[in-house]
């Protein structure tokens, strides 16, 4: 969003209707923010009521400067209907109500109120993609991986030239997914999710972020490997990391192709191909000298390559730089190399270490599922 959306002049009208906070939230004084926020997912945009701070409008995802747009326009009207301003039709005041649930993070009600909105909108309301890109959000938060293939399947069609396409189709793909293979529907919810996937990733021409888009091919992986694909896998694969190259390259500063690193070496490991990944990372190190990126995902390319000093080192480096829930992953990595190296004590240590880290975090950092995987590794350590 920094180095794509920000920067675009169509933003610079609402300079005068908006004022702009940032939360870092690795930092410990922002932890408060966050759980007053429910911030499940990075990034996540609010737009909030200055009288009184109530959140009138949640977005959780990036966004295109397009959709941005749209979202800040909603976001007044939002402020607006929260104020008992008025709204134009029954289909906007259900989305208000829909809004305000989101906002608050009850993520059950409200994605019983957007299917609500959908269910009464006209079939060329505007605000469709982001209704149904919120209420599949809302539904896989709640678990309701069926109603999310659903929706997703059905509102895919209307969606499929749209910003929102990557989203809805990888969305409802990754719920289909997450279905039990007792569930009947399964088979045919990810069938026709996968292809609605493939059909994102084929036509460049529809306006969607490049990581959104790459997104998606992360979700056609997951439908390879969950059909026990592993020729259609690595296939899969290549094609990821050949459209991440290609973005990079154009990339006009260095900021901009960072951020595609992260994609490329999960793909490039994809492929068993790490070594793909050391000339940019190398890169990006020198060119990002303060951001603990780079360093920590040399660390994690050295370790497939088993070149165990090397990623030791890299490893050191993330760590000075690093701070917040971040550094549970660098020292989970860490770990993992002590172990390669058959250092056991020391991997051990660096566990124990990462879990009295997850522990000290204040309310809004402090994470039970990273507590509870921690110790589970630890005990799978004995």
């Amino acid at each position: 969003m920094r180095a794509f959306v920000f920067t675009d002049e169509s933003l610079a009208r609402h300079a005068g209707r908006f004022v702009w906070l940032e939360i870092d939230t690795e930092k410990p004084q922002n932890a408060a923010v966050r759980k007053r926020l429910k911030v499940q997912a990075l990034p996540t945009f609010f737009v909030l009521d200055p009288a009184d701070e109530r959140v009138a409008l949640r977005w959780v995802g990036g966004a295109t400067a397009s959709q941005l747009e749209e979202l800040l326009d909603d976001g007044a009207l939002a402020v607006s209907a929260g104020r008992g301003g008025a709204t134009r039709s029954d289909v906007e005041r259900a989305l208000a109500r829909a809004d305000s649930l989101y906002g608050a993070g009850d993520d059950d009600a409200a994605a019983r109120a957007y299917q609500q909105a959908l269910a009464s909108a006209p079939a060329d309301w505007p605000r469709y993609g982001r209704a149904v890109e919120s209420a599949l959000f809302a539904l896989s938060s709640t678990g309701d991986d069926l109603a999310a293939a659903r929706l997703a399947r059905d509102a895919f069609p209307k969606l499929s030239r749209t910003s929102s396409a990557a989203n809805v189709a990888a969305s409802g793909l990754g719920a289909a997914l997450s279905l039990p293979d007792s569930v009947p529907e399964k088979k045919n919810f990810a069938a026709t999710l996968e292809s609605a996937a493939r059909a994102v990733v084929a036509d460049t021409t529809v306006p969607i972020a490049a990581d959104d888009r790459s997104g998606v091919y992360i979700s056609l992986l997951d439908a390879r490997k969950d059909a026990k694909d592993d020729a259609g896998a690595r296939q899969v694969a290549s094609a990821w990391a050949a459209f991440l190259e290609a973005e990079a390259a154009r990339a006009p500063d260095p900021d901009a192709r960072a951020v595609f690193d992260s994609h490329r070496l999960s793909a490039y490991l994809e492929l068993g191909a790490p070594e793909r990944a050391l000339p940019m990372l190398e890169a990006s190190e020198r060119d990002l000298p303060d951001d603990y990126n780079p360093a920590a995902r040399l660390a994690v390319a050295c370790k497939a390559m088993k070149r165990w000093d090397e990623a030791l080192a890299a490893s050191d480096r993330a760590l000075a730089k690093a701070y917040g829930p971040r550094q549970l992953g660098i020292l989970q990595t860490r770990s993992d190399i002590h172990a390669g190296r058959g250092d056991a004590a020391a991997a051990r240590k660096t566990l124990e270490d990462a879990l009295a880290l997850a522990q000290s975090f204040p309310p809004g950092q402090r994470s039970e599922a990273a507590i509870t995987a921690l110790r589970k590794k630890l005990d799978a350590m004995k």
